[in-house]
């Protein structure tokens, strides 16, 4: 549970904010004083801290200052009286997230409160993975040994020293995400955020205001000023997820950043700069979407400055026991499975298996595995893997690769629309929640399966 320091001097109002932030659900302390607040805040933590401007025992932003000095991760937003807007905007510039203008509708200072609460979150996200992220790149074992993996790694190692824009290719669950994560973790923008969107798990219509932000007012529903993933990611790194789903019209809006380095927030007129490393994935032949014009070719060459071609897991066959032992230390610990094994009959069904899903579909297989065998030892009923599944891969196409890849991601997709309707009894938008893709990308993909309403 959340929780929140209020340093406000006037006793009705604090004991309003209190009472109010208590019944959402928050814990909650509040103080007279900056005195009492910078005491608080040495003997707990806190999540926010609400501020009043002008304080008895200690101005506002001095507060703000020392709070900040006891935990740089807290949230400070300052409370201000009309006639000291001027200071609160300075406050801003000593570290502060906000500032509201008193009397405030309470429903103005929850939404801020939430939205400083998933900015704090990502970032304190970020500082946690970059313990993993180097651990992960220190052990090649778990990107795999094989000579195909090994060039794709050291392509990430050397592009990593620069700023050049990075464009990830490959199949569904490749590690394209994990190769963007270990690229930020070796350059210099280390100590800023990496910022994620998945630009095909978010409707059109949101994705702007998603990646650009939006003033107050600027369309119905918004209430405060919403910091975009630009924003966010400055003197860091923005990766773009399936980038391929982007519309023609924010394909023009992230060119025109990308180039220029500046963009407005949807209804501003403000023009903010930005420091930007972009890296792209992508699952898609953006090369074929330029061919049918739903993908700009100066944006594509903008984007493929340096691009990286992960392979699917069925070329390099070498590196499944590596993810394999990799994945089954990982969730025996996390399950408390004791010294589970796998038989060699499971680990010889591993190999057999093409993976049409890729290293994600192992991890899943490998997961459940563990979670249905009742011994000490991972059988090969226990990875879901049927004769149907082998002699699918038996009928793949193999006059190419590239072929047969599209191939075994129509299947891995198509089972995996089916294994989740059946989780959510037929319905589309839970679906389509669940998989991290829009309903009409469902719905296109669902058509083009023949995965019939009774299945």
């Amino acid at each position: 549970m959340e929780r929140i320091l209020i340093v406000e001097d006037k006793d009705s109002f604090r004991q309003m904010l209190e009472e109010s932030l208590v019944e959402e659900g928050y814990r909650v302390v509040g103080v007279k004083d900056g005195r009492q607040g910078l005491e608080e805040a040495r003997r707990n933590h806190f999540n926010v801290a609400l501020v009043d401007l002008k304080l008895p025992k200690g101005d506002g932003i001095e507060v703000l200052k020392k709070i900040k000095a006891i935990d740089s991760l807290i949230t400070v937003i300052l409370m201000t009286a009309y006639g000291t807007i001027g200071k609160a905007v300075q406050a801003m510039k000593e570290g502060a997230y906000d500032f509201l203008e008193k009397p405030f509708e309470m429903d103005r200072l929850l939404l801020l409160i939430e939205r400083s609460l998933e900015e704090s979150r990502l970032y304190r996200e970020n500082l946690l993975l970059k313990e993993v992220l180097g651990e992960q790149m220190q052990a090649p074992k778990i990107l795999g040994q094989s000579a195909l993996m090994k060039e794709a790694a050291a392509l990430a190692q050397k592009v990593a020293r620069g700023d050049a824009t990075v464009l990830l290719l490959g199949e569904t669950g490749t590690g394209k995400e994990l190769f963007a994560r270990a690229i930020h973790a070796m350059s210099k923008r280390k100590d800023f955020l990496l910022v994620a969107i998945n630009c095909s798990a978010i409707p059109a219509g949101l994705l702007e205001n998603e990646l650009f932000g939006s003033e107050k007012g600027a369309f119905t529903g918004a209430y405060i000023r919403k910091r975009g993933k630009f924003e966010l990611a400055h003197r860091g790194t923005l990766f773009l997820d399936e980038i391929g789903e982007l519309s023609t019209e924010l394909q023009a809006k992230l060119l025109r950043v990308l180039e220029l380095g500046y963009f407005e927030r949807l209804g501003g007129t403000e023009t903010l700069q930005v420091d930007v490393r972009l890296i792209a994935a992508t699952n898609k032949d953006l090369k074929k979407a330029m061919a049918e014009g739903t993908f700009r070719e100066d944006l594509y060459y903008r984007l493929s400055v340096f691009p990286i071609q992960l392979p699917p897991l069925r070329e390099r066959p070498e590196d499944i026991p590596l993810f394999a032992a990799h994945f089954l230390e990982k969730y025996r610990k996390e399950l408390n499975k004791g010294n589970i094994t796998f038989t060699s009959e499971a680990m010889g069904l591993l190999q057999r298996y093409s993976w049409p899903g890729n290293v994600r579909e192992l991890e899943n297989a490998i997961e459940r595995a563990i979670l249905l065998s009742e011994s000490d030892r991972v059988l090969p009923e226990h990875l879901g893997i049927t004769q149907r599944d082998l002699d699918l891969y038996e009928m793949a196409p193999k006059e190419s690769l590239r072929a047969s890849g599209a191939w075994g991601q129509r299947v891995v997709e198509a089972r995996l629309i089916r294994e989740t309707l059946k989780r959510t009894r037929g319905n589309k938008r839970k679906a389509a929640k669940e998989l991290q893709v829009s309903y009409k990308t469902l719905f296109n993909k669902i058509k083009a399966y023949k995965i019939e309403k009774t299945e």
